[in-house]
């Protein structure tokens, strides 16, 4: 049994959720920590990335979006690195090169992040809402503490001149709901 999971902050908390089927050594759980842990330290993710992870038996599948090819390299290095991980099958993208993608990056997170309702989210090297663009299309990912943050962040987010913008925020009730239907 498996579970996939956004690397946000919520992610290192929930990580405990996760199945423990044996890998040999070392159960999904414990792999599936490490990964987490070496994804969230490894500096140059920021909030403008999205990975998540399933792992299964000592297999690793990576997915998600990343802002630049090196990042896509760096993670699947390092999380081939963590005890336990047989294999890495490599799934994330790396998103387009835009100029206007990126402006639109920075002013969402400038609008979001300089609310005072999301100071607290600020807070810490990860922070929980990511933002995500591609070909001016915006993706709002990660984790918010209730149904009202979610829908600021997202009117925040379409203040800007965006081909749309998809809000997959989720609560932490959501978010352990998905995680118990899976079990």
């Amino acid at each position: 049994m498996f579970r996939k999971l956004r690397f946000t902050v919520i992610g290192l908390a929930l990580g405990a959720t996760v199945a423990a089927a044996d890998t040999g050594s070392r159960k999904n759980l414990e792999v599936f920590n490490d990964v987490s842990k070496s994804v969230n330290h490894y500096s140059q993710f920021t909030i403008f990335d999205d990975v998540s992870a399933t792992v299964k038996d000592g297999v690793v599948t990576l997915a998600g979006r990343v802002t630049m090819p090196y990042k896509k390299n760096d993670l699947e290095k390092r999380v081939a690195k963590v005890d336990g991980v047989r294999q890495v099958r490599d799934q994330l993208t790396v998103l387009p090169v835009s100029l206007s993608d990126d402006q639109l990056r920075y002013r969402i997170a400038r609008t979001i992040y300089g609310n005072p309702n999301f100071w607290n989210y600020a807070i810490g090297a990860n922070p929980s809402i990511h933002i995500i663009v591609e070909h001016g299309h915006v993706t709002l990912t990660g984790v918010v503490n209730s149904e009202v943050d979610r829908f600021l962040a997202r009117t925040l987010a379409n203040q800007f001149p965006a081909m749309s913008v998809t809000s997959e925020l989720r609560t932490p009730d959501e978010v352990k709901e998905s995680l118990e239907k899976l079990d």
